[in-house]
C-alpha cells in the first residue's frame, strides 16, 4: 500500500486542506496520504472535507500540538 507524508506544519487554514487536496490529486485510488498539520482549525477543517470528497479519514490524532491524519484516497468512479 502506498503512503506518502505532508508535513503543513505551521500553515494555517485553508491551506493544509488544500495542500492535502493537491497531495491526493496525484496519488493512486486507495493510496494513503499522512498529513501533520499544527492549525488547531485542521480537527474540524480535515473531517469535513473527507466528507465533501468522498476520501476516507483512517485515523486523527493530536499529541504535543501536532495533528495527525491518515487519509485514503477513495477509489476512483
Amino acid at each position: 500500500m502506498s503512503e506518502t507524508l505532508l508535513d503543513v506544519q505551521g500553515l494555517s487554514c485553508p491551506l493544509p486542506v488544500l495542500k492535502a487536496n493537491k497531495a491526493l490529486r496525484s496519488l493512486p485510488p486507495g493510496a494513503r496520504l499522512v498529513v501533520l498539520a499544527t492549525d488547531p482549525a485542521a480537527a474540524k477543517d480535515f473531517p469535513a472535507f473527507c466528507a465533501e470528497t468522498g476520501h476516507e479519514l483512517v485515523e486523527a490524532a493530536e499529541a504535543d500540538g501536532v495533528w495527525r491524519f491518515v487519509l485514503r484516497k477513495r477509489e476512483a468512479a
